[in-house]
């Protein structure tokens, strides 16, 4: 059965199009004639030669199409041919007959189960079923990973490179690594805090630091002349009073300032012999002076040294590399000037009194901190340098790495449910796929055997028989059907035996034409076919027949319906198109819907053109009336046609005032005064006879603000003739419900 049909740049079809969508069994069309429903049938007929139209199938399985339009009129009737024979099952062997209709019901049955499977398989709409639901479990894990690359992008893009503009690239590289990547477990923080040297800007090797020279400076701590108390000579005579004041050092110091000549002691200022000054240069002998002078080489060698110490910190401090702590080494610099300052202070305190005991605070402890730091920086350093010299080598293990982390850390369990339900997905739809293939093979076996019991009991009499009795019962005695001397076709011949093809009636020739076509669905232009499902479609059947052949065939017709509804036929879905008002309320009429509302088992469809242009518009309701109610359809319908609704607003006058009321409308007019007099003298223009004046040019060109123009007037002229309520009624669409028809 047909599901949806696009309708789109095709004859008055326009190129954004139309769509006949929630198409039932049984779907009727009205429209005027050129509105567009021969288009339509004839996409129905060949869908193949209409590429920017489209047919959708229920569960995508196309029937036959059979369809009555003027193009089979002019196909099967041309002059010059004779009819192609109808071939219908005959009655001669039951047997075979009822192994034909075992075979139909397999035949049935088979096509059910196909088209059940293919429900489940892909929806009723081919949007569905197992193919949709992995297609939706796709496209959810698809953004979970995408979530993954917009949290991690700013620092790990360099691992994405590649994937990264597109969720399914992304996606299926996810998959890729789950199913290969081998790299080792690295914490998040590592992977940022590399990637951003690896796929940040080129990276350059650095210069190793160099350890602060530190070893000279830690020895001067253990100089033995430190812990020495530096003195004169004991044995010598003031030896006893020195060592009595306890203050070497004093005497040390005032021995500077004595004079030999002038021979005036520097402690007391009393007058000495010669002898004080060999005593003092006795008591302070050469080891003394050997000491003093360790202590003085001690003090330049330690500012020294400790001074070009402090410089090498700061150098390393000046040029601060990313790979040491600088906070820490700046901690430990100001810790290491501190000490240093005190111990130059405390062998000050020595060189002014050697015999003093004094000890260094020792560095050795901060020295052996700062080496590790910077130790520690140039194993950075080292790794680093390794890493510029290998830096292909480096990325690749890095993005491996990366894609590990996000795989045991960040999707394991939305990747193991993904793998499960996409698998057993993939199962069913895999065993799915094989029912439908199987069964499909069974379909063309059992095909295979229906065609042949067919030819067994076929023949092309009983459509002869039918199509005559038919004739004959309606009155149509001066031709019949009869068999050709050409087997397997049909002639039209007069009672004495000539032809009577080219002869006959348009009435004639329209009423067995369609009884050809009706007889045709339920055989087959050939000895097998019969059986096949179909859809078919009825396109104006009724052109030029009489009131009493148009009863005829609206009721052949309604037969059809019925047997569509039961399922009792290969009829499975019916189109039917029409101009005709009375064919269209008797073909559609039926007593059960008494309130006017479809069936679900139907469709209603309006036709029309506006502006050249083909619109289709579906209705809960049966929307055809009478021909006059169809006449105020359009007048309010705002999507009205500019060009036509004059000659609407004429026809309407033309029914209520003249024909129905005989109201002359030269008084009509009366009421009104100039251009609106001129307005309504022209739509009574076509209603009176000779009045075809210089106002038909009034309605030559047309737009909307004439239109309305047209509209006032048109309503006035039922208010000031005293019909005002009628008009209101029509404009309401609110007629009683007798009215109305089927």
């Amino acid at each position: 059965m047909i599901k949806e049909i696009r309708i789109k740049d095709v004859a008055s079809y326009s190129m954004s199009g139309q769509t006949l969508s929630d198409l039932t069994k049984i779907n009727f069309f009205y429209g005027s004639n050129a509105t567009g429903k021969t288009t339509i049938s004839r996409v129905i007929a060949e869908p193949g030669e209409h590429p920017n139209c489209e047919v959708t199938w229920q569960a995508g399985t196309a029937l036959e199409a059979m369809v009555y339009n003027r193009d089979f009129v002019d196909k099967n009737f041309n002059p010059t041919d004779e009819l192609k024979g109808i071939f219908t099952l005959g009655e001669k062997d039951k047997s075979i007959l009822d192994k034909i209709k075992a075979a139909k019901s397999d035949l049935d049955s088979i096509n059910a189960s196909i088209a059940t499977l293919k429900s489940t398989l892909a929806g009723d709409d081919d949007n569905g079923g197992k193919i949709k639901e992995l297609a939706t479990l796709e496209s959810e894990f698809e953004q979970k990973c995408w979530d993954l690359k917009l949290k991690h992008d700013s620092k790990l893009q360099g691992a994405f490179t590649g994937v990264r503009d597109k969720k399914r690239k992304f996606k299926a590289k996810l998959l890729e690594e789950s199913t290969k990547n081998t790299a080792s477990a690295v914490p998040l923080v590592d992977l940022e805090q590399k990637a951003g040297t690896v796929f940040g800007e080129m990276p350059q090797t650095e210069q190793l630091l160099t350890v602060p020279n530190h070893a000279g400076i830690l020895a001067y701590e253990a100089n033995p002349v430190l812990k020495k108390q530096v003195i004169g000579k004991s044995d010598v005579d003031i030896a006893a009073l020195i060592q009595k004041l306890g203050n070497s050092d004093w005497v040390k110091q005032g021995r500077e300032f004595y004079d030999p000549v002038e021979r005036v002691c520097p402690f007391c200022q009393q007058t000495t012999g010669a002898s004080l000054e060999n005593s003092l240069n006795e008591y302070f002998d050469e080891v003394f002076g050997t000491d003093t002078a360790s202590i003085e080489k001690l003090y330049t060698d330690y500012k020294t040294d400790s001074e070009r110490l402090q410089q090498s910190l700061q150098e390393l401090i000046d040029n601060p590399s990313k790979f040491l702590d600088m906070e820490k080494l700046k901690a430990e610099r100001d810790l290491l000037e501190s000490k240093i300052r005190l111990n130059i202070q405390s062998i000050e305190e020595k060189r002014r009194e050697s015999s003093k005991l004094i000890e260094l605070d020792s560095l050795k402890n901060i020295m052996v901190f700062i080496k590790a730091l910077v130790d520690t920086a140039n194993t950075e350093i080292q790794t680093h340098n390794t890493m510029v010299a290998n830096l292909e080598t480096e990325q690749t293990e890095l993005k491996a790495q990366v894609w590990r982390y996000l795989l045991d850390h960040q999707i394991k369990s939305d990747l193991a449910i993904y793998n499960s339900t996409k698998n057993g997905f993939e199962r069913a739809i895999a065993s799915l796929e094989q029912q439908i293939n199987d069964k499909t093979e069974d379909k063309q076996e059992k095909g295979k055997e229906l065609r042949t019991l067919e030819k067994d009991t076929t023949s092309i009499q009983p459509t002869i028989d039918g199509i005559n009795a038919l004739l004959e019962s309606f009155g149509f005695r001066n031709f019949a059907l009869a068999k050709s001397e050409h087997e397997r076709f049909y002639k039209i011949q007069r009672p004495d035996g000539s032809d009577a093809k080219e002869t006959l009636s348009e009435g004639e020739k329209s009423f067995i034409t369609f009884l050809y076509f009706y007889h045709l669905l339920k055989g087959s232009e050939s000895e097998s076919g019969m059986t096949s499902d179909r859809v078919v479609v009825f396109d104006d059947p009724v052109s030029s027949l009489d009131s009493d052949i148009l009863f005829v065939v609206s009721n052949l017709i309604k037969g059809l319906f019925d047997e569509v509804r039961n399922q009792s036929g290969t009829i499975k879905q019916i189109f039917i198109f029409t101009h005709n008002v009375y064919f269209h309320k008797e073909v559609s009429f039926n007593p059960r819907r008494s309130s006017g509302h479809k069936f679900n088992d139907e469709t209603f469809w309006t036709v029309r053109k506006v502006n050249q242009e083909s619109k289709l518009q579906p209705h809960d309701i049966n929307p055809i009336k009478t021909s006059y109610e169809l006449l105020w359809l359009e007048v309010r319908n705002p999507d009205r046609d500019n060009l036509a609704i004059q000659n609407t607003l004429r026809r309407i006058l033309e029914n209520y005032f003249k024909i129905l009321g005989n109201i002359d409308p030269d008084e009509i007019c009366k009421h009104f005064e100039g251009k609106e007099k001129l307005i309504c003298k022209s739509l009574f223009s076509w209603v009176n006879d000779g009045s075809h004046s210089a106002f038909e040019s009034l309605y030559v060109s047309i737009d909307d603000s004439i239109v309305e123009i047209y509209l006032n007037v048109f309503e006035e002229i039922f208010n000031k003739t005293g019909h005002g309520k009628h008009y209101k009624m029509m404009m309401d669409g609110s007629l009683p419900e007798e009215t109305h028809g089927g």
